[in-house]
């Protein structure tokens, strides 16, 4: 597969870091121009701690960028009931050596979009509030983004019972993104339900030896309890996962091209994604929208990846 610039924003996250370690490892074609963060499962200032903490871990050696500390309109929301207080509880990971660039992480978007002689793929697996903002202040960066590749949304929420929470933490910057013009693929509630990682995928997991394969069985057994105390599910599902596994396989997927709207309006769907799955309302196609994954395939590619970095 060709090589592909791409730049994750993210709000880490156990999914979030779970994400960047398949598009930082051996088995990936991706080029990480930078690792951007905002105001999601918690508050921005340690999402970037944990960007960094994870960086440093992989030994990656890629900025990081501190982005929005809240929604374009509303006040913040945050997730510490799935996260816990730093958004990454369970691992415990020294402080990093290393530190956040100066640069506002939306003027690193514009610029490396600006700058870039090939197009670039945004990864945006937090609320939308980075991306929005960058389009909103320089609409000419559309012409050399490839796609966005966002987790978020679905037709049931997880937030709300329409909303699930990065499309909800942020709907008017969401509604930005979906109404671009900027080809869309959306990784939803949908489909991240299906790679849950459950007793049976930790146990399988917590055979792999390495520092990477340990601290992944850390965040997946931390965000298995807060599931199965907050939802009852058994096991976690890394949604954001499903973002740069589709970048290293598509076939992984099953995606329908179909129109994506966002509700900001609604007293009880604000942040709920209208999936228009029988055309129904004859807008415009404007989202791929991944309906299933090959839950087999998906599970031993993620195994290779985990065995790749204790092979080196």
């Amino acid at each position: 597969m060709d090589k592909r610039k791409v730049i994750l924003d993210c709000d880490p996250g156990h999914d979030d870091a779970i994400s960047i370690i398949i598009a930082a490892s051996g088995r990936s074609p991706l080029v990480i121009l930078g690792v951007t963060t905002v105001a999601g499962n918690v508050e921005v200032e340690k999402n970037t701690v944990n960007a960094l903490k994870i960086c440093e871990l992989l030994e990656l050696d890629v900025p990081v960028y501190q982005g929005a500390s809240g929604p374009m309109v509303k006040p913040s929301e945050i997730a510490t009931e799935i996260h816990g207080d730093t958004g990454m509880d369970g691992p415990v990971l020294p402080e990093p050596v290393k530190t956040k660039e100066a640069q506002h992480a939306v003027d690193f978007i514009i610029a490396s979009i600006r700058s870039s002689k090939e197009k670039v793929t945004l990864v945006p697996t937090g609320p939308l509030t980075n991306i929005a903002l960058a389009l909103i202040k320089a609409p000419d960066i559309k012409n050399n983004i490839e796609e966005i590749v966002l987790m978020g949304g679905g037709t049931f929420g997880n937030w709300t019972p329409a909303a699930e929470f990065n499309i909800y933490v942020d709907a008017e910057a969401a509604k930005v993104v979906f109404e671009s013009g900027v080809p869309l693929a959306m990784f939803g509630l949908d489909v991240t339900h299906q790679v849950m990682a459950d007793k049976d995928i930790r146990q399988r997991f917590s055979r792999l030896e390495g520092e990477i394969a340990i601290f992944v069985n850390e965040l997946l057994e931390f965000f298995g309890r807060a599931y199965k105390d907050h939802f009852g599910f058994e096991g976690g599902p890394i949604h954001d996962a499903c973002t740069t596994m589709y970048l290293l396989e598509p076939d992984l997927f099953d995606m329908k091209h179909v129109n994506v709207s966002i509700e900001t309006k609604g007293e009880f769907t604000y942040g709920m994604t209208a999936v228009d799955l029988l055309g129904t309302t004859g807008l415009e196609l404007n989202t791929l929208f991944a309906e299933s994954v090959d839950q087999e395939k998906f599970w031993n590619l993620f195994e290779e990846i985990l065995i790749s970095y204790e092979e080196g």
